[in-house]
């Protein structure tokens, strides 16, 4: 199967045609690279990069979710990282959360036991 542009669906692409086939500059692709590290094309001789089909998949989803959705990139970040994370695996916002949502189980828990006591 072949794209519009004549290359194999499967085949890397080069940062032009990734721009051309999205509508997005290259250095907006560049500055994603930096700010989003699920976003890593290869990099060839001389830093040529080389974007797999996920490659090119990552930006269309981030160009949706940043200009469409509404987005930030901050807001983008923390979806693309809460997605990867590993089962059991928590960053420290969640981690102060869980602490919060314990201190209000064991406030729960000692009204409980007041009432029945």
């Amino acid at each position: 199967m072949t794209d519009a542009g004549g290359k194999d669906a499967s085949a890397f692409r080069t940062i032009g045609e990734v721009a051309e086939e999205t509508g997005l500059a290259q250095h907006v692709l560049r500055y994603w690279e930096t700010r989003f590290s699920e976003l890593r094309p290869l990099q060839r001789a001389g830093n040529r990069r080389y974007y797999r089909p996920d490659d090119v998949a990552l930006i269309r989803r981030i160009d949706h979710l940043l200009n469409r959705d509404g987005y930030t990139i901050r807001g983008v970040q923390k979806l693309l990282a809460s997605e990867t994370r590993s089962p059991g695996e928590t960053v420290a916002d969640e981690g102060s959360l869980l602490a919060s949502l314990q201190a209000v189980r064991t406030i729960i828990a000692r009204a409980l036991a007041d009432d029945r006591g």
